[in-house]
């Protein structure tokens, strides 16, 4: 697909947004040397990004995986042979898809890249849109790559893809709040447009609404359909979560 678009969220650090899936990858670039956020959903798709990269840069890349989802992740094969970064839960989901193109440096807390004298930090804040989520965070700029931790949808937050089997609502809060402690000036989202801060306030906010609804269902308090007249997300959208 080639309707990939630019945006610049600070100085040398790119986002590129794609119509398909509202996706948003990333872009941060030194000097004589940049990093890739994300890779896209195949290898087709990785080339594109690859060759968008290149008419910005003609620096060697280093790329990041924010997490395993086959959309983000899928096209790393296009990018190697470099040095490519993730979580281990990361690496051990691709692997289990049966990707042969893996992440070979690996984080579980926090790691500390230079990208042409550029100090850009990889954090792990523990399980949340999946055990492995990492974010990317340029402090030079005060920019912060999210992942699917954030999802801006048109006129709202979180979709019905937001939600899946390795989830985990009860602590996702946490780890926004943790993005939001960083004091970013812009943050990306893994879908949608890159935005402010109190964006990520209200996600936080949104979670900790569903994260309450959901002890309240388990403790036998509430039914579902109350759950989902009481969330701040539409209908479809709660039930995926609480699901």
């Amino acid at each position: 697909m080639g309707d990939g678009r630019w945006v610049e969220v600070g100085p040398g650090v790119l986002a590129r947004r794609y119509e398909g899936l509202d996706l948003t990858v990333g872009l941060v670039i030194g000097e004589g040397a940049c990093l890739v956020v994300d890779t896209r959903g195949d290898e087709r798709q990785g080339a594109e990004f690859a060759a968008a990269v290149r008419e910005v840069t003609p620096h060697p890349w280093t790329v990041v995986l924010t997490h395993a989802h086959y959309d983000h992740a899928h096209g790393l094969a296009a990018f190697l042979p470099c040095e490519a970064w993730a979580h281990p839960g990361c690496r051990a989901a691709m692997a289990s898809d049966g990707r042969q193109a893996l992440p070979q440096l690996l984080v579980t807390d926090t790691a500390e890249l230079n990208v042409g004298g550029r100090a850009v930090l990889l954090r792990h804040f523990g399980p949340a849109h999946t055990d492995h989520d990492l974010v990317v965070h340029v402090p030079d700029c005060d920019v912060v790559f999210a992942g699917d931790l954030l999802e801006h949808a048109p006129g709202g937050s979180f979709t019905t893809e937001s939600f899946g089997p390795d989830t985990s609502l009860g602590t996702w809060h946490g780890a926004v709040e943790r993005i939001l402690a960083l004091d970013p000036a812009v943050v990306v989202p893994g879908h949608g447009e890159p935005a402010g801060p109190e964006f990520a306030g209200l996600c936080r906010d949104q979670l900790i609404a569903l994260a309450a609804l959901r002890r309240e269902i388990e403790a036998g308090k509430l039914a579902l359909e109350e759950a989902q007249a009481r969330s701040p997300l539409p209908a479809d959208v709660t039930l995926a979560a609480l699901a």
